[in-house]
């Protein structure tokens, strides 16, 4: 039997990830603190995207809102229509949260934005992003992270534990919104109490 309550829940879920993952992309929109950087051009692309705020926040948050609310319907049918649309709010934060995931992986795989001596001289590039598919990554070489850039200080480590609190956050989002569309269309097929309460023809 379809759980109202359970699909609330799960709604109501969603909040602090979505809020979790804001904070995080405002906090990547300013490496060290400063805000010079943004206003300079100087932060990582993918950070300036605000996936983070707009896809696995504001829009998650709105398709969280729709299959968040208390049901108030009677009668199979118009049960069955409520768990149709909670499918496609669902479906809809399920996106959003997927793209998020995908554009802060990108993010982290690149590495960061940074002032750095390259071979041209000092210049602002990503002296951290893979040239051949042959090369190690930056992640699974931590020698790198303290001497790979000059400013912003410490922005490998900064980067690297925001784009990964972005992922973590709307990766637990896509899972609560596969569970939450399994869940409504099963509501949709049994119904309500699987349909024993069903409304009289007048």
């Amino acid at each position: 039997m379809y759980s109202i309550c359970c699909a609330r829940f799960l709604g109501f879920a969603m909040v602090p990830m979505a809020v979790v993952s804001i904070l995080a992309n405002l906090l990547l929109l300013f490496p060290d603190l400063k805000h010079s950087y943004l206003t300079e051009g100087h932060v990582t692309p993918e950070a300036r995207w605000c996936t983070g705020i707009w896809l696995s926040g504001v829009v998650v948050l709105v398709a969280a809102r729709g299959f968040a609310s208390r049901y108030t319907k009677e009668g199979c049918c118009l049960f069955r229509a409520d768990m149709l649309c909670r499918t496609a709010y669902s479906c809809v934060a399920l996106c959003a949260a997927a793209l998020c995931f995908l554009f802060n992986t990108a993010g982290l795989a690149n590495g960061p934005l940074c002032y750095y001596n390259g071979t041209d001289g000092l210049e602002w590039g990503r002296p951290l992003k893979l040239q051949n598919v042959n090369a190690v990554n930056y992640i699974h070489d931590p020698q790198r992270w303290n001497s790979a850039c000059l400013k912003p200080h410490g922005v490998v480590m900064w980067n690297m534990v925001l784009f990964s609190t972005i992922m973590a956050a709307s990766g637990l989002q896509g899972v609560i919104c596969l569970v939450q569309i399994i869940h409504a269309i099963l509501g949709a097929i049994f119904g309500p109490g699987f349909c024993k309460n069903k409304v009289a023809p007048a």
